[in-house]
C-alpha cells in the first residue's frame, strides 16, 4: 500500500468519504428501523446488511442461525480491529408518527441498535474504500461484528464462539446517548456498566375461588408482598455507598377475574457495580422470598439465569478514542462520563477476551430527543450517524498503526494526544 506523505490527507479524505456516503447510512438505519427484529430473530436484518456489505467487497460469515455478520475488509488477515454494533429490537410498540416508523407491531428500535449498526457499517465501508483506493497511511485490516440478540445478553456468547474475535487485537463500540446533544460524546475508562443477570421467580400456591379466599394459598397476594418487600429492603441491606438496583419487568399469572391461580411467575433483573455486592443481593433476595413463602404458606423458587459482566474501558483504547473524537468535534465536544451507568451491555464478554471501549454517542437535538431509551417515543437526530462514523473510522485507522505506542507517547508529550 502506497504511503501518504501528508498525514491530514487522510482524515481529509475520510471524511468526504462519509459526507458523501451520509444518505446511505440514513437509509440503512430507517431501514431497520420500519422492519425491526426480535433478539434471536434477526434473519431479514442479516440478509439485508450481508447484502449491502457484499456489494461493497467485504468476506462475510453469517453468525448462528443466519442471525448476524462478520465482516472482513480484507481477507485472510492475521490481526484485525473490530467494530461492533448490535441488529436487534425489542418487545416495544413504536408510537412516532414518522415515515420510518416500525412495520411490525410491537416491536421496535428503541435502543439505537439501528443507529449503532448504521455508524459502524459507514465506518467500516469508509476505511475500506480509502484502502483500495490507496489512501490510507498504513494497512488497516478491519472487521465489522453486527451481532444478534444484545437485550437477551446472548449475541456476543454466539458471535464469540462463531469466531468473531479470532485474529482481532481489540474491540470498539458505541451507544447512542438521548441525555447527550449531537455534537458531544462521552468518554470513561475502566467501569462503564453494571454488571446485570435476569431473575426468574416462580410461586406456587392453591388456587380457589376469588369469594373464599381462606380455602386457598393466593400466589398473587405473596407476588405483590414479595415485589414490594424486594423493593423496600434490598436498598435497606446495601451500603448506600455501593449501588444495587433490583427490578421487576414482568409479572404473570391467574386467566379468570374471579379465580385465584395455582401459581404466578416473575421476571426482572439485578444490577450491581460490585461483584460481591452482585452476589449478596442474590442472597438477599433468596432469604426474602424465604420468608415470604414461609409466612404466606406458599412455595417460592428464586432462579439466576442469563447475566453479564460490567463493560470495562481499557485506558488505551480510551485515548485513541478522545483524540479522535477531539479531531472530529473539538475539545467542547469531549464529556467525561463521572459514574457508570446501572445499565448493562453483553459487549462485556468481548472484553473478558481483548481490550475493549465503547463510547457515548449523543444523538438528541432541538428537533429530537426528550425520550429516554427504552420508550415507544424514541428517536435520535441522525447527524449522530456522520459523527458517529468518523469517529469510529478515525479510532481503528489509529489503533492499526504499526508505531502506535511511540506516536502516542510522543503526543501525550506535546499534548495532542
Amino acid at each position: 500500500m502506497a504511503t501518504n506523505p501528508c498525514p491530514t490527507d487522510w482524515r481529509e479524505s475520510l471524511d468526504r468519504t462519509i459526507d458523501e456516503h451520509f444518505q446511505t447510512l440514513v437509509e440503512i438505519r430507517r431501514h431497520l428501523h420500519a422492519h425491526p427484529e426480535l433478539s434471536g430473530e434477526e434473519r431479514d436484518t442479516t440478509l439485508h446488511l450481508y447484502q449491502q456489505l457484499d456489494d461493497r467487497g467485504f468476506t462475510q460469515r453469517m453468525g448462528p442461525e443466519g442471525c448476524g455478520i462478520i465482516a472482513d475488509s480484507q481477507p485472510d488477515s492475521s490481526e484485525f480491529i473490530a467494530l461492533r454494533a448490535d441488529i436487534d429490537a425489542l418487545r416495544i410498540h413504536d408510537a412516532k408518527q414518522v415515515e420510518y416508523r416500525s412495520r411490525n407491531d410491537g416491536i421496535m428500535h428503541a435502543c439505537g441498535h439501528d443507529a449503532h449498526t448504521a455508524t459502524v457499517f459507514g465506518a467500516i465501508t469508509a476505511v475500506k474504500r480509502l484502502s483500495d483506493q490507496g489512501q490510507l497511511p498504513w494497512a488497516v485490516q478491519l472487521r465489522g461484528i453486527f451481532q444478534p440478540a444484545e437485550e437477551t445478553c446472548g449475541g456476543a456468547k454466539q458471535m464469540i464462539e462463531a469466531g468473531a474475535l479470532d485474529d482481532v487485537t481489540s474491540v470498539v463500540a458505541i451507544h447512542v446517548d438521548p441525555t447527550r446533544q449531537v455534537g458531544r460524546i462521552g468518554l470513561r475508562e475502566g467501569v462503564l456498566t453494571a454488571n446485570c443477570d435476569e431473575m426468574h421467580i416462580r410461586i406456587t400456591g392453591r388456587g380457589g375461588h376469588a369469594a373464599r379466599p381462606h380455602e386457598a394459598n393466593d400466589p398473587i397476594a405473596a407476588a405483590a408482598q414479595l415485589v414490594n418487600a424486594l423493593y423496600l429492603y434490598i436498598p435497606r441491606v446495601t451500603d448506600s455507598q455501593n449501588a444495587a438496583v433490583v427490578t421487576i419487568g414482568q409479572l404473570v399469572g391467574g386467566d379468570t377475574a374471579n379465580v385465584i391461580p395455582e401459581e404466578v411467575t416473575l421476571r426482572g433483573t439485578i444490577r450491581a457495580l460490585d461483584r460481591v455486592v452482585r452476589r449478596d443481593t442474590m442472597e438477599h433476595i433468596c432469604r426474602i422470598a424465604s420468608g415470604i413463602g414461609s409466612t404466606t404458606d406458599t412455595k417460592i423458587d428464586v432462579h439466576f439465569g442469563l447475566g453479564c459482566n460490567s463493560v470495562v474501558n481499557d485506558s488505551g483504547l480510551v485515548g485513541v478514542l478522545r483524540h479522535a473524537g477531539r479531531e472530529v468535534l473539538g475539545s467542547d465536544g469531549l464529556e467525561e462520563i463521572e459514574r457508570p451507568s446501572m445499565g448493562s451491555e453483553d459487549f462485556a464478554f468481548y472484553g473478558a477476551k481483548v481490550p475493549t471501549a465503547m463510547f457515548r454517542l449523543g444523538c438528541s437535538s432541538d428537533r429530537y430527543g426528550g425520550s429516554s431509551l427504552h420508550t415507544p417515543t424514541f428517536d435520535i437526530d441522525e447527524e449522530a450517524l456522520r459523527i458517529g462514523a468518523k469517529i469510529l473510522a478515525r479510532a481503528a485507522i489509529y489503533l492499526a498503526d504499526p508505531d502506535r505506542k511511540r506516536r502516542i507517547e510522543a503526543n501525550q508529550a506535546s499534548g495532542t494526544w
